[in-house]
C-alpha cells in the first residue's frame, strides 16, 4: 500500500463495488415490492428495531416515521433529540457520550441568520468570526482551534478548505446545523480535535408546501427566497424539493457588494418501505471583495499617534480594485437499503466543484515607515485563482443485533475522497500607500508577480467499525477505531516542476466511550479519542506537511428530563493538538509547524422549549489554551486569535392566546472575553459584549420580522492574528423580512 499507484487501484475497486451494491439492492427492492406496500414496508421496519426507529439508522431525505424526529429532518422548537453526526448511526443525543450542539431550522429563522457564522453564535466551545466581517469564508473555532479548514462538512462529508479554494453555503438552504464537539476523525477521517461543523441541507418531505420571503435592511441590502416541495407522483414513491436564494447590496465596508445567488433541487425516489435514494444538488454564484482587512493594532484595539481608530468601513484594498468572486456546485446522492431485521447499507457520494478569483489590495504590513503621524497605511496587492474538484464516497453496513449477552449496533464503513486543487498565487510589494484621513483610490497598480502556481492532488482512503454496545439497558459502551491511507503530491508549476514533492502517510485513530443513562434523563458520561489530520499542500521552501495528530479525555453529563421540554449538557476536556499549523514568521503567506497546543476547559449549554411560545438557547465556555511546544518564545504562551471565555444566552417569546396571539419578541446577549494579538502575549484584545434583538408577528400564514444584530453598533476587534493584522467585527445589523407560507 505503499505505492500510490496501487492504493489508488485498489481503492477504485471498493468504490466501483459498493457502487454496484446500491444499484444491485435498489433494483432487487424495486422488483420484490408490490406497488403500494411502502407504508406496510414502514411499519415493519419500525418494529424491527424495537426502539420506534426505523432500521438502518437515519432515513434518506426528510421522509421518516410521524411523531418520531428524523436526524435530518426538521427540529422541533429549539430542543434537538436525535443526531447522526456524532455516530453516524440514528442515535438519540441523550444516549451519545460526546458533546454536541444541533442548531435547527427555527433557531436559524428566529436569528435570520444568512451565514454560518451568524447561526452558530449561540453555540457552546463556538468562537464564530474569528477573522471579523469575512463575507468570503466562514471561520470557527471548536474549544480553540480552528475547524475552517478540515472541520466543515455538509451532509456527512467534507467540503474541505484549502488555501484560496473555499467552499461556502447559504444557510437558507439548511435544514440544521451540528456542532459535534471534539476529535471525530474515526467515522470522519479528517478534522481538528477540536470538531466539526456538520451541515445538513433541506430535503424531501412526504407533505406539501411553500415558502416565499423577501426582505431588505442595512447597508442597502436586499434578498429573496423561496423553499417548495412535496410527493411529486400519486403512488407516494417520488418527492422533490426546490429551495433558491438570492441577495445584494453593500456591506459595512465601503464599495465591498455582498452578492450571492443559488438554488439546490433535490429529489427522493422511495420505490417501498426498504429502500430510499435521496439526490441532492446545488449551485451557487457570489460576487463579494475582501472585507476581512488586515489592520494594525495600533489604530483598531489602541487609537494611533493622532488619537484616532481606523473606520470599519475604511476599504483598505479599493473599489475599483478589490474583488472575489466564487462559483460552485455539488452533486450527489445518499442511498439506503434495509435488508432485514439486522442489516442496512448506506452510500453517500458527492461530487463538488469550486472556481474562485480574488484580487485586491491588502494591509497586513502596518503603516509606511517613517509615518510618524501614523496615517499611512501601507499595503500589497494579492491576487489568487484557485479551482477545486472534490469527488467523496462514503460506503457503510449496519447491523443491529444481540450476541445472547449484549446488544449491538455495529457499523463498518469504508470512505474515499480524491481532492483535486490549482492554486495561481501572485503578489506585488509594495501597492501605493492609503491616507486614512482622506483615501484616494487609483484603481491601478503594479501588476503581481506570481509566487506559487501549484497543482494539489490528495487522496485518501478509511476504513473503520464502530461498536455501540448496551452492557444492561442502560450502560453502553462505545468502541471505535479506523485505518486511513493518505497521498499527498504537489506539482510545481511555477519552476517546471524542480519543486514538486509529495508523501504518503497512514494513520490509525480509535474512541472508547461509556455513557450511563438514568431513568430520569441524566446521563453521565466518560470518553477517550484520537485524530488523524493529513495536511494538504507545502511550506515556503516547498516542504510538505507531517500529518497532525490529537487525543482528547471528554467527561460529562447530559439531562434531558422525559416531557419538559429542555436539554442541558455539562462537558469538561483535555485535547493535545500536535503538528499544528501557523502562520510562517518570514511570509505569513505560508505557514509552518510549531509544534503542540493544549486545550482545556469546561463548558455548559441550555436549549429549551420550556412553555408554549417560549425558546432559549444559552452556553457558557472557559479554557486555557497553551503552547506546549515549540519555540522557545512561544512555549507556554497563549495562540492568537481567540478568546479563552465566552458565554451567551438567546430568547425568543411568541404569545400563543389572546388578542395579542402571533406577536413575539426576544433577544440576546455574547461576551466574548480578551484574546492575545502576538505570540509573545504583549498585546491584549479586549473583551466585549454585544446585545441583539428581533421582534416578529404570525398571522394566518404570514410572518413579519425585524431582526438587529450588535444592537448598540458597539465597534469592536475580533481578535488580531498579529500586531499588523486585526479584524473588526460586524456593525449592527438590522434586517427586515416577510413571508408567506402554504
Amino acid at each position: 500500500m505503499r505505492d500510490g499507484r496501487t492504493r489508488t487501484q485498489a481503492l477504485r475497486a471498493f468504490i466501483l463495488a459498493g457502487t454496484s451494491l446500491a444499484a444491485l439492492t435498489a433494483a432487487s427492492a424495486q422488483q420484490a415490492a408490490p406497488r403500494g406496500a411502502s407504508v406496510q414496508l414502514d411499519e415493519i421496519s419500525v418494529e424491527s428495531r424495537g426502539d420506534g426507529v426505523p432500521a438502518g439508522g437515519p432515513a434518506g431525505g426528510a421522509l421518516g416515521v410521524p411523531g418520531i424526529e428524523n436526524p435530518r429532518g426538521p427540529v422541533a422548537g429549539y430542543v434537538a433529540t436525535r443526531s447522526a453526526t456524532a455516530t453516524k448511526t440514528n442515535t438519540p443525543l441523550v444516549e451519545t457520550p460526546q458533546s454536541i450542539t444541533v442548531i435547527g431550522r427555527r433557531q436559524i429563522d428566529s436569528q435570520n441568520a444568512q451565514t454560518l457564522t451568524q447561526a452558530t453564535q449561540y453555540a457552546a466551545g463556538t468562537f464564530s468570526g474569528s477573522f471579523g466581517f469575512d463575507t468570503r469564508n466562514t471561520f470557527i473555532y471548536l474549544r480553540g482551534f480552528n475547524v475552517s479548514d478540515y472541520g466543515i462538512y455538509r451532509d456527512g462529508l467534507q467540503t474541505l478548505n484549502y488555501g484560496f479554494g473555499y467552499f461556502n453555503a447559504n444557510t437558507f438552504g439548511l435544514e440544521r446545523i451540528e456542532i459535534l464537539r471534539g476529535p471525530a476523525a474515526v467515522l470522519f477521517g479528517a478534522g481538528s480535535p477540536g470538531g466539526i461543523v456538520n451541515q445538513v441541507s433541506k430535503r424531501p418531505t412526504a407533505d406539501p408546501f411553500g415558502t416565499v420571503e423577501i426582505g431588505g435592511g442595512s447597508f442597502g441590502q436586499k434578498y429573496a427566497a423561496f423553499d417548495f416541495g412535496g410527493p411529486a407522483d400519486k403512488e407516494g414513491h417520488w418527492f422533490y424539493r426546490i429551495t433558491g436564494y438570492g441577495r445584494n447590496g453593500g456591506t459595512q465596508v465601503d464599495g465591498a457588494p455582498d452578492d450571492s445567488y443559488s438554488i439546490a433541487p433535490s429529489v427522493t425516489y422511495r420505490p417501498d418501505g426498504a429502500t430510499t435514494l435521496t439526490v441532492l444538488t446545488s449551485v451557487q454564484r457570489d460576487n463579494t471583495a475582501v472585507t476581512a482587512n488586515f489592520l494594525p493594532y495600533i489604530g483598531t484595539v489602541r487609537p494611533q499617534a493622532l488619537g484616532l481608530r481606523l473606520p470599519r468601513s475604511l476599504n483598505v484594498g479599493d473599489a475599483r480594485l478589490n474583488t472575489y468572486q466564487r462559483d460552485q456546485a455539488f452533486l450527489g446522492y445518499e442511498f439506503e437499503h434495509i435488508f432485514n431485521d439486522t442489516w442496512a447499507f448506506r452510500q453517500n457520494l458527492r461530487y463538488s466543484f469550486g472556481e474562485s478569483f480574488q484580487d485586491s489590495n491588502i494591509g497586513q504590513l502596518g503603516y509606511a515607515f517613517g509615518d510618524t503621524t501614523q496615517t499611512q497605511l501601507a499595503r500589497y496587492r494579492f491576487r489568487d485563482h484557485a479551482r477545486v474538484n472534490l469527488f467523496q464516497v462514503d460506503n457503510q453496513a449496519e447491523a443491529r443485533f444481540s450476541d445472547g449477552f449484549f446488544r449491538h449496533d455495529l457499523l463498518m464503513g469504508l470512505d474515499y475522497k480524491d481532492y483535486r486543487l490549482t492554486d495561481n498565487q501572485a503578489s506585488a510589494f509594495p501597492a501605493s500607500n492609503l491616507n486614512i484621513l482622506a483615501p484616494v483610490y487609483s484603481g491601478v497598480e503594479t501588476s503581481p508577480t506570481p509566487y506559487l502556481i501549484n497543482s494539489n492532488a490528495f487522496q485518501q482512503l478509511g476504513i473503520y467499525l464502530q461498536d455501540q454496545i448496551k452492557l444492561t439497558d442502560r450502560l453502553t459502551l462505545v468502541l471505535g477505531g479506523r485505518l486511513d491511507f493518505a497521498d499527498n503530491r504537489v506539482t510545481d508549476k511555477l519552476n517546471n516542476g524542480f519543486g514538486n514533492t509529495g508523501r504518503s502517510d497512514t494513520g490509525p485513530t480509535y474512541r472508547t466511550a461509556l455513557i450511563y443513562n438514568f431513568e430520569n434523563g441524566l446521563a453521565p458520561y466518560v470518553s477517550y479519542s484520537t485524530s488523524f489530520q493529513p495536511l494538504i499542500g507545502t511550506g515556503r521552501l516547498s516542504n510538505t506537511f507531517k500529518p497532525e495528530e490529537g487525543t482528547q479525555i471528554e467527561g460529562g453529563v447530559k439531562f434531558e428530563p422525559p416531557g419538559q421540554g429542555y436539554f442541558v449538557t455539562l462537558a469538561g476536556f483535555d485535547i493535545r493538538r500536535k503538528n499544528v499549523l501557523t502562520p510562517d514568521p518570514v511570509n505569513t503567506l505560508f505557514q509552518v509547524q510549531l509544534g503542540e497546543v493544549r486545550s482545556t476547559g469546561f463548558e455548559a449549554q441550555v436549549v429549551a422549549s420550556v412553555f408554549d411560545g417560549l425558546d432559549v438557547a444559552a452556553s457558557y465556555t472557559i479554557y486555557g489554551l497553551t503552547n506546549e511546544r515549540g519555540g522557545a518564545d512561544i512555549i507556554g504562551k497563549v495562540p492568537v486569535n481567540v478568546p479563552e471565555n465566552f458565554a451567551n444566552a438567546y430568547f425568543d417569546y411568541t404569545i400563543p392566546v389572546g388578542a395579542l396571539r402571533g406577536f413575539g419578541f426576544g433577544g440576546g446577549v455574547r461576551y466574548f472575553g480578551r484574546s492575545f494579538a502576538d505570540t509573545a502575549n504583549l498585546y491584549r484584545v479586549p473583551d466585549y459584549v454585544l446585545f441583539d434583538a428581533q421582534v416578529h408577528y404570525n398571522w394566518d400564514r404570514w410572518r413579519l420580522a425585524v431582526t438587529a444584530t450588535n444592537l448598540a453598533d458597539r465597534r469592536f476587534v475580533s481578535s488580531c492574528q498579529a500586531f499588523n493584522s486585526c479584524f473588526y467585527g460586524d456593525a449592527r445589523r438590522v434586517l427586515a423580512s416577510l413571508s408567506y407560507k402554504w
